[in-house]
């Protein structure tokens, strides 16, 4: 498979349930060149499995696409669900994602759950590694104003919440369809979790890091400091709701493993 046109794996998908998670890593500067690559690295190939899946002679049984809560941008204080209505910058995190989503609007599939994820964290994740590098290195003080909102979500639960939308328990009669915010129920400030962070690899307070300084060094790391200094506050509540609660046995921290 080439991640753009349909060839013999299309009968592969027979009876198969699809977890479209296409897409290249958003750690890169936000040139045009990048914003496109980030682009096309989803799209494409959800346009492929989409053309594919019409050629089945059932419907796939069940569709899970991945999206993210960068669709929102930099949302300050604004509190998000699954109700919020797409941004319209920055194009690398908004642009992207609406890009994204309107790739797998029209898939042809019994159940569509588009899951609008936060910054799955883990110790193996990049973001986790970056942040805990930071830390160890004497930098692991607030980011910008430390005011920014994270939405985050340990990886064994996004996992969980994965298997339990293929399986249909997640909402006890499977009909869980649409737009779901995949995130632990608590979001933190961005200064929150990185005194967390601190505490968690045995480092003392350390200064803040001015949004400038974030700026420049992401020139020479070729990140995106939006990554940074942008937040998102957004509470998962088709998750939280009765039917779901229990499919959830309690959020972890990014840093367990």
């Amino acid at each position: 498979m080439d991640g753009r046109t349909v060839g013999k794996w299309a009968k592969e998908l027979e009876a198969a349930a699809v977890v479209n998670l296409a897409g290249e890593l958003v750690d890169r500067r936000p040139t045009a060149r990048n914003i496109a690559l980030l682009t096309s690295s989803r799209v494409e190939p959800t346009l492929a499995l989409a053309a594919a899946a019409r050629t089945l002679t059932e419907p796939v049984p069940v569709w899970v696409q991945a999206s993210t809560l960068a669709i929102h941008g930099d949302a300050g204080e604004a509190e998000l669900d699954e109700s919020s209505a797409p941004a319209h910058e920055p194009p690398q995190m908004a642009g992207v994602a609406i890009a994204w989503e309107d790739a797998a609007r029209d898939v042809r599939a019994k159940r569509t759950v588009v899951l609008r994820t936060g910054i799955v964290l883990d110790r193996d994740s990049p973001a986790l590694d970056r942040l805990v590098g930071l830390a160890r290195w004497g930098l692991g003080g607030r980011i910008g104003n430390g005011r920014q909102w994270i939405s985050w979500i340990h990886i064994a639960d996004w996992l969980e919440i994965v298997r339990r939308t293929l399986d249909g328990s997640l909402e006890g009669d499977g009909s869980l369809e649409g737009i779901v915010v995949a995130t632990a129920p608590h979001p933190v400030r961005n200064a929150e979790l990185m005194a967390e962070l601190r505490r968690a690899v045995r480092r003392p307070p350390a200064p803040p890091t001015p949004a400038l300084v974030v700026k420049l060094g992401a020139i020479l790391l070729r990140t995106d400091p939006a990554l940074a200094l942008t937040g998102r506050r957004a509470i998962p509540r088709r998750l939280l709701d009765s039917a779901s609660r229990s499919a959830i046995r309690g959020w972890r921290r990014p840093w367990t493993s």
